[in-house]
């Protein structure tokens, strides 16, 4: 899909098709979801699943992600992780579960859905002399839900009998709910609304977590920088794995300049929002933002301040610097935040701005519990 900037620059933007504008893949834009309810499901089409079976398929894993997989960590259920590549950047962030078939340990993958070809590809390759068998699960035989309650929860909601599924806590942040594998047809047994999927990002960026490469760039995200050590998926204690080498230096010496945030955009005419909320009856066109679009302060200044990831309504998920964007110590430079500084995102067609907006970054207080 093209980036905006590559768009010939006397096309007029009425003749411009919205795929090629969008610089990410393409979600419904005919209207902005409802907020979140306090409980729902939700089905996860942008998720797709790669079987791994066979002696070595555990021995395997265990070399290749942040999680660990060690006899002294069981996996009874899933987890969070991501694949790196060897220079310690982001190759796809994952959730791995653990299924019995025949009597033998299995693992099941769930990736970004567009990713997941090129991920089974790279396992292929290099598994090199290792016995498993690496497949590609079909649409039609499996499918990713969340399930996110405010109460207590009722049932196990992993089906029962020949429905029965796997699953595991979506811990990557406070309340995110759980997430469930099924077979193609089967819901959760949660009786509870089932929401689009559109209502499950909006949930998300509420609460500051990026999922897939749209928004965790493939080979150029950073692990901590997305977040991921907060979110429970790097075990910093486990043994050699690919990209430990970079991953492990930023964890000791502790300094992580950029991390993935909320941020709420906002009009010239409207105050600085104090607090991160989602107003769907906003349209300031973030769906025409392209992905990697700068933040840069208000006023002039040439030092970019973060990237913009994606959205949805007034609200989205940005990578921001934090000494400048936010009050919180990264543990390097000095503080340049200033209560009062605003920032802005500009976009349009090549040298000709078209829209802009305000942006404000919020810090999740699940971040300020984690070591930075």
């Amino acid at each position: 899909m093209k980036s905006l900037l590559t768009l010939p620059k006397l096309l007029p933007r009425s003749f411009i098709c919205q795929s090629c504008i969008r610089s990410t893949r393409i979600y419904s834009t005919t209207a902005n979801p409802p907020p979140p309810p306090p409980s729902a499901i939700s089905l996860l089409s942008s998720r797709r699943l790669i079987s791994l079976r066979g002696p070595d398929a555990t021995k395997y894993l265990q070399g290749v992600i942040t999680a660990n997989l060690s006899p002294s960590t069981p996996r009874g259920s899933g987890f969070y992780a991501a694949f790196l590549n060897a220079q310690g950047r982001v190759l796809n962030d994952v959730f791995i579960y653990s299924e019995m078939v025949d009597g033998e340990r299995g693992w099941l993958i769930e990736v970004d859905a567009e990713e997941a070809e090129r991920l089974a590809k790279h396992i292929k390759r290099y598994r090199l002399r290792a016995k498993f068998d690496v497949r590609l699960v079909d649409e039609g035989e499996r499918a990713v839900w969340s399930v996110w309650r405010g109460e207590g929860w009722t049932k196990h909601s992993l089906g029962s009998g020949k429905e029965r599924g796997v699953g595991c806590e979506d811990s990557r942040a406070p309340g995110m709910g759980r997430r469930l594998i099924l077979p193609a047809g089967a819901k959760p047994e949660e009786e509870m609304e089932e929401v689009n999927e559109s209502t499950y990002r909006v949930r998300r960026y509420l609460k500051g977590v990026a999922e897939g490469q749209d928004e965790i760039v493939r080979e150029t995200a950073l692990p901590q920088q997305s977040n991921i050590d907060l979110m429970g998926g790097i075990d910093y204690r486990k043994g050699c794995y690919v990209g430990q080498e970079l991953t492990i230096r930023t964890h000791h010496t502790g300094v992580v300049r950029k991390r993935i945030l909320p941020v709420m955009l906002y009009r010239g005419d409207e105050s600085i929002p104090t607090t991160l909320e989602y107003l769907p009856e906003k349209d300031l066109g973030i769906q025409d933002i392209p992905a990697g679009t700068n933040i840069a302060r208000l006023e002039k200044s040439r030092r970019n301040t973060g990237n913009w990831l994606a959205g949805m309504g007034n609200i989205g998920l940005g990578l921001c610097r934090l000494e400048v964007m936010t009050d919180v110590n990264s543990g390097g430079e000095l503080s340049a935040y200033k209560e009062g500084s605003e920032f802005k995102l500009e976009w349009g067609l090549e040298e000709q701005v078209l829209q802009m907006a305000r942006v404000k970054a919020f810090v999740p207080l699940w971040h300020l519990t984690k070591q930075w």
